[in-house]
Formats: C-alpha cells, structure tokens, sequence
C-alpha cells in the first residue's frame, strides 16, 4: 500500500506509535473493559442502602386521568358543566383545548371515590382491586412533567430528556449495577393495549443511546415466541448451534484484539446471551405449571398478549433476575367517552396490578422490588366533548415495595386538579427516588459521552422524595 494512500482517520486507528492513536487506545480499552462488566460500572459498590433489587415499572400509556384515578376533587364536582374559571387557564398550554379558551366547561370525575385501606385513601371506585393494596402504595399528587405529546412525554418518562437518543431509566440500571441473570436480558419491555386509543410505542423508550447497546431494552412478544428465532430451524441440533457461535464469537474476539471497540464485546456477549435464551425463554414462557390459583389471582391465559397474563410473566422475569421489567398497556388516551373508557381499562389493568403486588408479597419478593404504576402526563378537568385533553401541569403516580411507605399520599393539586398546589414532584426527582431505593446516589452515576457527563436526571436539580419512604 502506498503509505500517501492511507487516510488520516486510518493512520490514527492503525499506528501504535502517534500519541493520539495511544491515547485513543487507552480510552477505547478502557471503555472495552467498563461494557464487558455484567455486574456494573459500580461493581457492587453502592452510594447509599440498597433497598430495591428491580424495578417493574407499570407503564399506563396515553396519559390516565389523575380526576379518575387517584386524585379526588369534589370541587371539581360541584363545577361540573360551568365555565372554567379563567384565573386557571389564562397564558396556560392547553393541547387540543387551545383554541377553545371561550368554551372550557368543568368535567366532574365521572366515578365516585371511595375511602381504601386502613390508611383511608381516597381513590376512585373504579379501580377497587388497586384500591385493595392502597396500604401497600404510596401516592404522589403532585407529579408534573414537560411535554404535551405522547411520544416526547414518554421520551422525558424514560430517559429524563426530551433530546431523542439518550439512555432510558432501565439501561441506566444496567450500567449501574449490571444483571443478575446471564440466561435472560437484564431488561425486558412487554406491551399490551385496551381501554381506548392506542398510541403507538417506539423502540427508542428503551433504547441504551450513547450506551454501550448491551444495556438496551429487549422488547418481549406477548403472544407466539417471546422472541424471534428462539427455536432452531429443522435439522440443526444445540450442538451444532453452540459451535457455530463458537466459530463467530472466535473471529469476534479476534477482531476484538485488533480494535478496541466496545460493540464487539457486546457483540460476542449477546450473541452468547441469545445461544442460553434459546433454553431459558421457553421455559420462561410456559406458566402451564402455575397453580390454578395464581392464573386466576392475575385473571392471565398464557399466550394471550393481555396486561395480566404480561404481570404474571413480569413476577417470574423478576424471579429469574431479570433487573428492569417494563410493562406498557396502551389503552389510557380517553379524548372522549372518559367515563366508560375508564370503566373498560380498569377491567384490562385492575385485578392484575393488584396480583403482582399481592403475589411479590406472598413470596416475600416485595421487600426487595419496586413498583412504579403511572403515565406520561394526566389529563385536563375542562371538557374535551365528554373526554378529557392531554395536561402536563399535574397527574398522579404511586410507588410500592422495596423501602416504600405503604400507605403514603404526597403531594396536592388545587381544588379543581388543574395545577400542582403543594410539594411538586418533578420527572427527575421520580428518577432520583428510584436510583436510591436501588443504592445509587443519582448524581454519582455518570457517563462521559461528547466531553460531557451526563446523568439520567439531568443538570435541573432533582430530589429524593423522602417522605414516601419507610
């Protein structure tokens, strides 16, 4: 090769001599060495009490409506019909609703609440197996988040930035603490949908971003194989599987020697992980050897693709050590007929939320996971027809297991659940909760990416919410 020929890019991968390629290499290497470790760029060593071991983060999405969930609001009641009082809504984003300002009419919640639990927590009557666990959960009033839309709410959610290609929460935890399975992704998404418009889910709300992709999300099918080619094709046997991915993860590694490159780590990783996959997700899947009782506690069908038969899988995923589970049920998006659309998604949603939370309990698995049940926003107490519009200024989220104050409420909105009245919660200091209760300081776990350090609750300040735990 005639050396004028070589590129400067090529001349600085290649040359083992230039201070820049040495220095290159020691940064590379180094990030080598951090993606190769399944236990966690902490290594076990944790900034605070580590309450939490998981996470099975309830996803309701659409955004579901605080007025008929968990926040009650009698005022809200007795104003059903009249105006809006302009004093709330005066140079406020309003999403569908903004060019209506003249015409805002109050909705009351379309369904009585009930007084639940020793604690006497109000909630609304529609969800009465959760209103059964409101001794184990603790509520937040006050939540508030930034965007209007469904996708970007969900990115802020997830990732703790409106910027598409950031890390989401659960390949955070991955990088922080790494998995407790080597036979299963250490962090699973399964979707379901009933209940009202379906918004669609884009891979991204569970994507590594700058990363290594190792710690990316892996979406489970609910019905059919939980994952694309986990069978082998006809006359291909295990053995002669294991040792073509001997052969592939042979000239993986040798690559790997000559360029630092951290993708090939994970390359040969996840090409091992899916070879185990293959004998551990039938045997994941297959719930026929539940008990009569537990099929019928979660109202689950194996193979169904419903919310129950996901929560019941989300129990044995986090038995298997699986570190972040992530349920999403896409049926929360009530633009109009809200009163019956609640109705129909509590019967998707209600008994099997109630079950996981009751069955990690009974296997004294609750101590030691935590729960997270909400949307990315809540919706408007104006009428949009006789539905409710997206709303950013306040909605409601509850927490549970794992150090978690069981019984708890934090947080107000006004009288007519129109704003945050009283100890705000915002998106990061969710984020900053949950990376407590599983023994990371949220200011401590960082990435270097561009020259900067990023953290997945951002520059804004962001707060423990202390109240809500034991």
């Amino acid at each position: 090769m005639n050396p004028l020929d070589i590129n400067r890019r090529t001349f600085l991968k290649g040359s083992s001599y230039s201070v820049g390629s040495a220095a290159l290499a020691y940064l590379l290497t180094r990030d080598l060495h951090a993606a190769s470790q399944w236990r966690g760029v902490l290594d076990g060593k944790l900034h605070v009490p580590q309450k939490a071991k998981r996470v099975i983060h309830l996803c309701m999405a659409g955004g579901p409506s605080h007025l008929e969930t968990l926040d009650h609001k009698p005022e809200l009641a007795k104003l059903n019909g009249q105006p809006m009082p302009e004093s709330f809504t005066k140079g406020q984003q309003l999403a569908q609703l903004q060019g209506d300002r003249n015409k805002l009419k109050c909705l009351g919640p379309q369904h009585e609440f009930k007084p639940y639990g020793e604690c006497g927590r109000l909630m609304s009557s529609a969800f009465p197996q959760i209103g059964s666990i409101a001794d184990d959960i603790a509520v937040i009033n006050s939540m508030h988040t930034e965007q209007i839309n469904h996708d970007p709410a969900h990115t802020f959610m997830n990732t703790g930035s409106v910027i598409p290609g950031r890390p989401s929460m659960g390949s955070w935890l991955l990088y922080g603490l790494g998995a407790d399975t080597d036979e299963l992704p250490g962090f699973v998404v399964m979707t379901s949908s009933g209940g009202g418009q379906d918004q669609p889910i884009a891979a991204r709300q569970w994507h590594s971003g700058f990363l290594p992709s190792k710690f990316q999300g892996v979406r489970f099918n609910s019905r059919g194989d939980a994952v694309h080619y986990v069978n082998n094709p006809a006359g291909v046997t295990r053995e002669d599987q294991g040792d073509l991915l001997e052969t592939i993860n042979g000239l993986n590694r040798l690559l790997g020697k000559r360029q630092a490159d951290p993708e090939i780590a994970t390359r040969i990783a996840q090409y091992e992980l899916a070879f185990k996959m293959q004998a551990s997700v039938p045997g994941l899947m297959d719930v026929s050897q539940e008990p009569k009782h537990i099929l019928e506690q979660y109202g689950a069908k194996s193979g169904d693709g419903s919310f129950a038969s996901n929560c019941l899988l989300a129990r044995r995923l986090a038995e298997r050590g699986v570190r972040f589970i992530q349920l999403y049920h896409r049926g929360w998006d009530h633009h109009g007929g809200v009163k019956n659309a609640i109705k129909t998604v509590s019967g998707h949603i209600d008994k099997a939320t109630a079950a996981l939370v009751n069955d990690l309990k009974a296997r004294g698995m609750l101590e030691d996971t935590l729960i997270i049940w909400g949307g990315e926003f809540g919706r408007t107490p104006m009428a949009q027809g006789n539905g409710r519009d997206h709303h950013i200024k306040a909605f409601s989220l509850w927490m549970a297991g794992a150090g978690i104050k069981g019984g708890a409420s934090f947080g107000a909105t006004d009288e007519l659940g129109y704003a945050v009245a009283k100890d705000a919660v915002s998106v990061h200091d969710v984020h900053a909760t949950m990376l407590h209760q599983l023994g990371i300081d949220h200011e401590l776990l960082t990435y270097r990416s561009q020259g900067l350090d990023f953290r997945l609750t951002g520059v804004e300040d962001a707060r423990v919410v202390k109240e809500i735990l034991a």
